[in-house]
């Protein structure tokens, strides 16, 4: 049976992302921080945000994009995600003269909840109840793991 019609059958694990998928989002997380800081876009909401490109993930055949985007501070996320749809175009035309590609992709942006992720674990971890389990594990004298 063939690889891929087993993996659809039996619920296999997805592919691993390819090191050339990293090595192009890589590329293009950093051309795209470039063009995005303040006063280079001309769109309103985007004219003045500080934005923040967390990661730039892509299709195993390198023609769709998705940008993972924090404002700074959180603020104004609708606005700046919705400025960002609307130049998307525009990003992409430029990011096809500043990186050699075959293909540019076409550009998704998204906003990067990893950091709220990260705050949600912190504030668990800094609960009483948490606070207190990790304690009593260190007290006992009883081999971890």
């Amino acid at each position: 049976m063939p690889r891929r019609r087993a993996e659809r059958e039996y619920g296999a694990a997805p592919r691993a992302v390819g090191q050339r998928q990293l090595r192009v989002g890589e590329a293009l997380r950093h051309a795209l921080a470039q063009m995005l800081r303040p006063g280079e876009l001309r769109d309103p909401a985007l004219h003045d945000a500080t934005i923040t490109v967390t990661e730039v993930r892509l299709s195993p055949d390198l023609k769709n994009a998705t940008v993972f985007v924090m404002p700074l501070a959180g603020a104004n996320t609708g606005d700046i995600l919705a400025g960002l749809g609307r130049s998307a175009p525009y990003l992409r035309g430029r990011l096809g003269r500043s990186v050699e590609l075959r293909y540019t992709p076409n550009l998704v942006f998204a906003l990067d909840r990893a950091f709220d992720s990260a705050e949600r674990i912190a504030a668990l971890l800094a609960s009483p109840d948490v606070e207190r389990d990790l304690h009593s594990d260190d007290d006992s004298g009883e081999p971890h793991g």
